[in-house]
């Protein structure tokens, strides 16, 4: 495919300094203005299209993506005829949709980090031009360029470092939010709840990697999982396994998620998409923390960990080279700094941009605020085949169901992780 290399001037464009394009010799940039807002050039190569152009964003972000389109479209007078048309398609639609028929799938569109080797694999993915890979690594979350990330090479755009899960309290109700025997106790006392999803394998790494337990999948550049790391079969694992089956007999622990069905809660282990909510229920007592640590089956402390996620942006190999650059350019100003500023200014997603995570609307805010200091002790939530999700949804069910229980049997845990740990392997081929 012959790749068009552009060195795009958008005046007054909220913009990294990248190249646009992929392939090809380097566009001509100067180092002024601030690294990871402005975009600045010594030469204006103008973008010309004047075709369609399809970009997928969830449905609530959809007015915002017209509107900042609109400005980037305003900026480039090539592109005064072109049509950008921008549909409501979620992060968790996008990528089966894309993978299902490629050719009439989006040319730009949002996706959770947990697709991107899908993606890859299915041939739906650009490679981002090294040039703007390296401004990129600059000027975000070291996670979020990994979520973007098979192998070596990078795919994706960073937009946000917000899908991780963190811990919301009645303040009234939990006097230490740093320890989850406490608050427990506390939520005991006042006839609530603590709500933890054990049954989902997204939350339930929050005990296992606060243990120490490791569980990540390699890939080649294909997108094809090659080796599962895993060593949940250990002492470690068990007490982890432990002291999850202890919190579902404490009387005072709710299997759940979902701050919008939560009943008789004093905490709730969610994330930001359940602000609003979460502020409705606790309102002048609503309070927000990094997980808590937990006492393991080994009679240790741990630190509860877990995943953390991202969304990125996702541009679709063109043929059409003048399109291409267009798809580069538009990705790239959707994901700097200052648009990922207006972004959590309008929907509340939290910036991977360094620089806009310094901005006093994001550090005022309490939900932003835990998420970003959970994050410090997550790890980043690599490629996972689909399997995997489900396996870890009967591992989590057995304690629901009361056939993992606190008097379980150290040897029968251990057998049980022993299964999972090889079923888990044999994802990996």
């Amino acid at each position: 495919m012959n790749k068009k290399v552009v060195s795009v001037l958008m005046a007054g464009a909220l913009c990294s300094t990248m190249l646009v394009g992929c392939g090809g010799k380097k566009a001509a940039t100067n180092n002024s203005g601030n690294a990871g807002n402005k975009a600045a050039t010594t030469k204006k190569t103008e973008l010309k299209y004047d075709g369609e152009i399809k970009v997928w964003v969830a449905d609530n972000a959809v007015d915002f993506t017209k509107d900042e389109i609109q400005k980037f479209q305003d900026k480039n007078s090539g592109l005064k005829n072109a049509k950008f048309t921008v549909e409501p398609v979620g992060e968790g639609d996008a990528a089966s949709n894309m993978i299902t028929d490629v050719e009439a799938g989006a040319d730009v569109f949002t996706f959770a980090q947990d697709q991107t080797a899908r993606l890859v694999s299915a041939g739906a993915l650009e490679e981002v031009e090294a040039g703007n890979a390296a401004q990129l690594k600059k000027d975000n979350d070291e996670g979020a360029v990994k979520a973007g990330t098979v192998g070596k090479k990078m795919y994706a755009y960073p937009i946000t470092a917000d899908n991780t899960y963190f811990m919301y309290y009645d303040k009234s109700v939990v006097t230490d939010p740093t320890d989850l025997d406490k608050i427990l106790a506390d939520c005991k006392a006042a006839n609530k709840k603590f709500y933890f999803a054990v049954d989902n394998g997204w939350y339930q790494t929050a005990f296992f990697f606060g243990a120490g337990c490791k569980l990540t999948y390699d890939t080649d550049d294909k997108g094809n999982f090659t080796k599962c790391n895993i060593d949940y079969a250990s002492d470690k694992g068990v007490a982890a396994l432990k002291a999850m089956a202890t919190m579902a007999g404490s009387g005072a622990w709710a299997n759940g998620a979902d701050a919008s069905k939560a009943t008789d809660v004093a905490a709730i282990v969610d994330g930001t998409w359940d602000s609003a909510t979460v502020k409705q229920l606790f309102g002048d007592n609503y309070a927000c923390a990094k997980l808590p640590q937990f006492t393991g089956g080994d009679g240790k402390k741990y630190q509860m960990s877990g995943f953390s996620g991202y969304k990125l942006l996702g541009v679709k190999p063109q043929e059409d080279a003048d399109k291409l650059a267009v798809c580069d350019a538009l990705a790239a100003y959707l994901s700097s700094g200052d648009v990922q500023l207006d972004r959590f200014k309008a929907l509340g997603w939290g910036p991977s941009n360094l620089e806009a995570r310094k901005d006093d609307a994001v550090t005022k805010d309490a939900a932003m605020m835990a998420v970003f200091e959970q994050m410090k002790l997550d790890q980043t939530q690599g490629q996972y085949p689909g399997d995997y999700w489900s396996t870890a949804e009967g591992l989590g069910g057995d304690i629901v169901q009361g056939n993992i229980t606190a008097s379980t049997s150290d040897d029968d845990l251990m057998k049980t992780l022993q299964t999972f740990q090889d079923t888990c392997k044999s994802y990996a081929k």
